[in-house]
């Protein structure tokens, strides 16, 4: 699987499990296999075994969502001679103060390196992590794309890290999360909900995302009360260090073109995708 899933990123294996192959294998894994969740979109069961994922991302040209992402990065790190463990987190991107506390439905990725334990996580929609983060309190730290720090809260005996990353002036909390090794079972747990509840967004809306060189691109749509009806889907660009670009997309049809062009799926084993598409619009 190692050759398929490098070749699949473009990208030679490293030599040896460090640092520097580590921000590579980020950077190019972010670029070439998307953030996507038209298989809960579209009613289709989410495998997050280390063999599915890779039979979907690697072999099958798709993208996924956190726990497909997360797992197959893992798996390919495990097998470098990385220390990986998966760690659980509550997301609040988009949450307004003081809401209440969300399930543990994200997963990212500890990696414990000679230069100290290290964060990666490759699979947060069109904000998804391009760099890699030291796990160091308040810094801020520079990213192929925005920079990104983590916010401490100490909560009685134990720690809370909030990741943040700067859009424009502003820092935005994307995810909270205890910095301990997470059961399997929360993520098995946490893809159920996500793919499967029905008042998932992931079951109720279309999201997809993809961060390119020089730009992100981040795609999203909302199914209409009732199932249909919803007000259609938008593809927004954001350039690095530019401004950033809105398309609104009037058809099922140019949906499935930005899905292709733009976020590189491969929509082919998808044959229903454009019928439920046209719950978007």
């Amino acid at each position: 699987m190692s050759d398929r899933y490098f070749a699949r990123i473009g990208l030679p294996a490293p030599d040896r499990p460090d640092l520097a192959g580590l921000r590579a294998i980020v950077a190019a894994h972010t670029r070439t296999i998307p953030f996507e969740n038209l298989d809960p979109f579209t009613g289709r069961d989410v495998d997050i075994s280390p063999t599915a994922v890779t039979a979907k991302l690697v072999d099958g040209g798709r993208g996924g969502y956190c726990f497909e992402h997360n797992t197959l990065l893992r798996s390919v790190l495990d097998g470098l001679g990385y220390s990986v463990t998966g760690l659980a987190a509550r997301v609040v991107w988009g949450s307004p103060p003081g809401a209440p506390p969300s399930a543990q439905t994200h997963m990212l990725l500890r990696v414990d390196l000679p230069e100290g334990p290290h964060l990666v996580d490759v699979g947060f929609g069109g904000q998804t992590l391009t760099g890699v983060l030291a796990v160091v309190a308040e810094d801020t730290q520079e990213t192929p794309h925005e920079p990104f720090r983590l916010h401490l809260d100490r909560a009685g005996d134990g720690e809370i890290h909030e990741m943040q990353a700067r859009i424009g002036d502003e820092w935005r909390p994307m995810y909270r999360f205890e910095p301990r090794t997470a059961p399997e079972i929360d993520f098995e747990v946490g893809n159920w909900y996500v793919s499967r509840h029905p008042r998932s967004g992931f079951v109720t809306g279309l999201a997809a995302g993809r961060a390119a060189p020089d730009r992100r691109f981040a795609l999203g749509g909302q199914v209409g009360v009732g199932g249909v009806g919803g007000g259609g889907a938008v593809l927004s660009v954001h350039h690095l260090g530019g401004p950033s670009e809105r398309h609104e997309l009037g058809s099922p049809a140019e949906v499935r073109t930005v899905l292709e062009r733009d976020l590189l799926i491969d929509t082919s084993g998808l044959p229903d995708l454009e019928t439920h598409l046209v719950r978007l619009f």
